[in-house]
């Protein structure tokens, strides 16, 4: 048994064996056999080919055999010349294949060397490029060291910037302090000697009173008997002791109690400087007289109506004096009128501008006469002289602003150019230069700063020494003037969106808005005023008529109708507080009071 289980297991062991290497043959004939199928296939017609070779040699070589017929020579004739034309057919056409592909080896050999090339030059920028890079990379480095270097000095400097802007503030504190005293000695002093004057004149009066007075017949003078040299040499000194400087203002009386005092200031006492000593002229030596309006008249009625220009009015102005009143127009002169017993008489026209005139501005003391115009500049004149003294060039565009600042010969002026810039007169030089966001359409001075309305809705507060914005302050819509009060403190503005806002300067959230029905703001240069004591605003509308509100209630107190043909461009209020003038586009001029 065991026997024949041995056998029967080397039995299978060996087929198992034999099948292996069968396999192992297959696959090994299959593989093999799959890479030289294209030699055999030619091997195996280039045999075909030369048996049929063979075949044409042995035929054409000896004559037919017995057993062949012709008609199977025939066959084999046509036969061979089918295979042959076959071939040769076969052979033209791999000869043009291995001329096409001999081109295509050409042409991509050819590429290839044009590629190695190009390859060569990209490889030489690569490494110059690298090298630049490496370059930059250097330089990058020495200016960064360089920035932090400089941003480390900014800082300090800011640093040092903001305590001298809190030493600045604390001194500008005390000197208005140290101002504020001196005008009330001042006005204690001065109102001491009026008391005195009338005092005296009173006594005189009833010295007067007392003294018997006998009527010549021959002399229509009277004359007083009692009168002796003593008492007339106290007369006439106190006769040159009241002449003394022209009067800037009625006197107070019964019949007009609105008006203070008028005395005598000096520029260089108005205008204190804050910066060393500066060269003055003669001018600002000279004593002109200051007035303070202690209650302004609200106009009821037009006391004249008159065509003042050729062309559309864009700006009007008091004196200080208000005794003397400045227009300018499109018409590009600038006309000055006298104001005597509530009319208008025209005085001088003052020519040189060649194009129109969008602002003007005396100076404190009515000698010099500044004016802003289309043709890019600024223009400055006398009153005596129609050609201008000094003209300001440099703005790209109109210059819709220029006011005298607080430091003598010193001027500033607003452009649609973005730009705010300072001017020395004296030099006739701009010293300074301010780029803004957007166009300037009003500019107003203080002490230590210049304010400036934009059309982006900003009003901006420059510091007037270096011109450096040091404040914004948002507004309802594009601004179209500004104004200050008497006192510096209150700020108005005209704006777009038929609003009169006026901010107190000392807190910059405390605002007042002033609407009414039917005022509408007319143009973008539209222009209103504080009156002098400031409890009014007056604005001229796009319908012919001057809004006039109280700022203590905040309601329209009148509205002045019916003198007017179109849009009122300007405003302006004496700082007596006696008369209104509006101008217009029409060449209108009106001159309002509530006599």
């Amino acid at each position: 048994m065991d026997l024949g289980g041995a056998s029967q297991r080397s039995g299978r062991s060996a087929e198992t064996w034999r099948g292996h290497i069968i396999q192992q043959l297959k696959h090994r004939d299959r593989t093999q056999s799959a890479m030289f199928q294209d030699l055999i296939r030619f091997y195996t017609l280039l045999l075909e080919k030369t048996n049929l070779t063979k075949g044409i040699l042995n035929h054409s070589g000896r004559p037919p055999s017995e057993g062949c017929s012709h008609s199977s020579l025939q066959q084999q004739n046509s036969y061979l010349k089918k295979t042959t034309g076959e071939v040769a057919y076969q052979v033209v056409e791999l000869q043009q294949q291995i001329k096409i592909r001999e081109c295509v080896l050409q042409e991509q050999q050819t590429r290839l060397q044009e590629e190695e090339c190009r390859l060569a030059g990209v490889s030489d920028a690569k490494r110059a490029l690298k090298e630049q890079v490496e370059q930059v990379e250097e330089k990058n480095k020495t200016l960064k060291t360089k920035y932090d270097a400089l941003l480390q000095r900014q800082r300090e400097a800011e640093s040092k910037l903001r305590e001298e802007k809190e030493k600045e503030e604390r001194t500008l504190e005390d000197m208005m302090h140290q101002k504020k005293q001196a005008a009330a000695r001042l006005n204690h002093r001065n109102e001491r000697r009026s008391r005195a004057r009338q005092a005296t004149v009173q006594k005189e009066l009833q010295t007067a009173a007392r003294s018997k007075v006998i009527v010549d017949s021959s002399s229509s003078a009277p004359t007083s008997r009692s009168t002796s040299p003593k008492n007339k040499d106290k007369v006439e000194e106190d006769k040159s002791t009241r002449r003394g400087p022209t009067r800037l203002f009625r006197s107070a009386s019964a019949t007009s109690p609105r008006f203070f005092f008028s005395s005598k200031f000096s520029i260089r006492e108005m205008f204190e400087k804050k910066r060393g000593h500066s060269v003055h002229s003669l001018e600002e030596d000279l004593l002109y007289p200051v007035g303070i309006c202690l209650s302004a008249r609200v106009p009821a009625r037009p006391l004249q109506v008159l065509e003042a220009h050729e062309q559309g009015i864009n700006a009007v102005r008091f004196s200080f004096g208000s005794d003397l009143l400045a227009t300018g127009g499109t018409d590009r002169v600038i006309k000055l009128w006298d104001v005597r017993a509530g009319s208008l008489t025209h005085r001088a026209t003052l020519d040189g501008s060649t194009e129109g005139i969008t602002c003007v501005e005396f100076d404190p003391t009515g000698r010099r006469i500044l004016a802003a115009s289309h043709n890019k500049s600024a223009l400055l004149w006398r009153p005596d002289d129609s050609v201008p003294k000094v003209t300001l060039t440099g703005h790209s565009r109109k210059v819709t602003a220029a006011r005298f600042t607080c430091v003598p010969h010193q001027v500033v002026t607003g452009s649609t150019d973005r730009t705010v810039r300072l001017w020395d007169l004296n030099r006739a030089a701009c010293v300074q230069q301010r780029e803004v966001p957007s166009f300037c359409s009003d500019l107003v001075c203080s002490e230590s700063s210049i304010i400036s309305g934009h059309y982006d809705r900003k009003i901006r507060v420059w510091d007037s020494r270096t011109v450096n914005c040091v404040q914004e302050l948002p507004s309802q819509g594009r601004v179209t003037s500004l104004d200050l009060s008497s006192d510096r403190r209150q700020l108005l503005s005209c704006c777009r969106d038929d609003c009169l806002q006026l901010l107190d300067l000392r807190w910059s959230n405390d605002r007042l808005c002033f609407r009414a029905d039917g005022f509408k703001c007319g143009s973008d240069s539209t222009k209103a005023v504080i009156s002098p004591d400031g409890c009014y605003l007056a604005v001229g509308s796009a319908d012919g008529a001057v809004y006039i509100w109280n700022v203590s209630t905040g309601n329209l107190e009148t509205r002045l109708p019916d003198q007017h043909s179109s849009s009122i461009a300007a405003v302006s209020w004496s700082l007596s507080g006696e008369y209104v003038v509006s101008v217009d586009r029409s060449r209108r001029a009106v001159l309002w009071s509530d006599i």
